[in-house]
């Protein structure tokens, strides 16, 4: 008698864990896009189209003078040094590639804001296929008055 409640309710548990999972995706974007219209919000978009376009001058008066880069284990200690070092070469591999944003939050706490985000990228750069999805953090700052990016980590 024990063993069939058991085996009635492994039954139910699993009519109804189907039964969620059925209608899961329903919700799938809420809360994945939060304070993506602050101005904050604004400068990592500004600095992402800018890097797109090829930019160069947009995208380095978004950053503060004394950003700092992670990606790909290297460092990049200032908005000059990534300028004449590294954002050409993202400028060209992002012209080959298609990016889309699958979340992004961002939260300010005063005169900082955290920008997170995950993306889907394709494309192929240098006869290499790519498709991956790629994590973003930025830390800005508010100076003077506007926001500036801080510090940004890259990963994928």
């Amino acid at each position: 008698m024990k063993m069939k409640t058991i085996n009635i309710l492994l039954v139910l548990l699993m009519t109804f864990s189907f039964a969620a999972n059925a209608h899961g995706d329903k919700n799938k974007d809420k809360g994945l896009f939060k304070g993506v219209d602050t101005p904050a919000a604004k400068v990592v978009l500004a600095f992402h189209q800018a890097l797109e376009t090829g930019n160069q001058k947009q995208a380095r008066a978004q950053l503060a003078d004394d950003v700092t880069i992670f990606e790909g284990g290297r460092v990049e200690r200032s908005a000059d040094e990534y300028a004449h070092h590294h954002m050409l070469s993202d400028m060209k591999y992002l012209a080959a590639m298609k990016s889309d944003t699958l979340e992004h939050q961002v939260t300010i706490l005063g005169n900082t804001a955290i920008s997170a985000s995950r993306s889907q990228t394709t494309g192929t750069h240098k006869g290499v296929e790519r498709d991956y999805q790629g994590m973003e953090t930025m830390v800005l700052e508010k100076q003077n008055g506007e926001w500036k990016i801080k510090h940004i980590h890259w990963s994928h």
